[in-house]
């Protein structure tokens, strides 16, 4: 039975996120499989890559063959460098996600909110009374009558 280290596809038409997955080279690109090793999230920016590299390791050196895109990965790990004995790749740049920071804008809109209120309802309550009262004269009115 030939193992191979592959990607599996999950995710919607356009967000593609893939599991590395060990399995037998027979099976479907999304069916069952031996082992989960990694991910790989390829629309995040940066792209998300974890493998577990004791295992990457291990089903390497029992003969896992690895598809092109793995073995790409595998690159960008070091794992394959630490297989073959080669040179450590220099580490993944890992850019920080951009996140803007709007408390201090939160604070300044706060602020202004709690000055221009005090805390009186805007519409007076009086215009109920009044036409009840406006209803009852004209009863009494009309009683009179």
């Amino acid at each position: 039975m030939a193992v191979k280290i592959k990607l599996k596809r999950l995710g919607k038409i356009r967000s593609p996120h893939y599991r590395i997955v060990v399995a037998d080279s027979r099976t479907k690109r999304d069916g069952r499989a031996i082992e989960e090793i990694g991910i790989y999230q390829p629309t995040y920016d940066p792209s998300i890559i974890e493998v577990d590299s004791d295992r990457a390791q291990y089903w390497l050196g029992v003969g896992a063959q690895p598809t092109e895109a793995v073995l790409a990965i595998l690159k960008l790990t070091g794992d394959w460098q630490k297989f073959k004995g080669l040179e450590a790749p220099a580490p993944l740049k890992v850019r920080e996600p951009k996140v803007t920071d709007f408390s201090h804008l939160f604070a300044k809109a706060v602020a202004g909110f709690e000055d221009s209120t005090t805390g009186v309802a805007i519409t007076p309550k009086a215009k109920k009374t009044e036409k009840k009262d406006e209803a009852a004269a004209e009863s009494d009115a009309s009683a009179e009558a």
